[in-house]
């Protein structure tokens, strides 16, 4: 990833949409985000502001409306959040992290073939 941005739930949401359709105009925006939340277009512009400070989100202005694409994929926000995650809460040891996660949850055959895929993949 470019940079660690550190985003919140609610500008999640906004990210999220953006992902789904970009670029997008703010109007676009809203809607997307009106099928998951109720939230005022000002609370969504101020959204919106803050991912563009923070580096995000980019504003195309050469186009009227202005529209606006991510500067990070999802992909790039989920290992960061992973990661910060793992390291705030088990100090930063994946292994504690997946076997707590293991003893917790109930898997399925083709979940564990999976999962055995990925660490035979990673042992080479």
């Amino acid at each position: 990833m470019k940079s660690k941005v550190k985003i919140s739930d609610a500008e999640w949401s906004v990210m999220q949409a953006l992902w789904k359709n970009y670029p997008a105009t703010f109007s676009e925006i809203v809607e997307g985000l009106n099928k998951e939340c109720e939230w005022s277009p000002k609370t969504v512009h101020t959204l919106i502001s803050r991912l563009v400070k923070k580096g995000a989100v980019s504003t195309i202005k050469d186009m009227k409306p202005y529209k606006y694409s991510p500067l990070v994929t999802e992909d790039e926000m989920m290992n960061s959040e992973t990661e910060s995650f793992i390291n705030k809460i088990y100090h930063g040891s994946v292994n504690l992290f997946v076997s707590n996660f293991l003893k917790k949850q109930k898997l399925n055959k083709n979940e564990i073939l999976e999962l055995k895929k990925i660490l035979d993949e990673n042992m080479k």
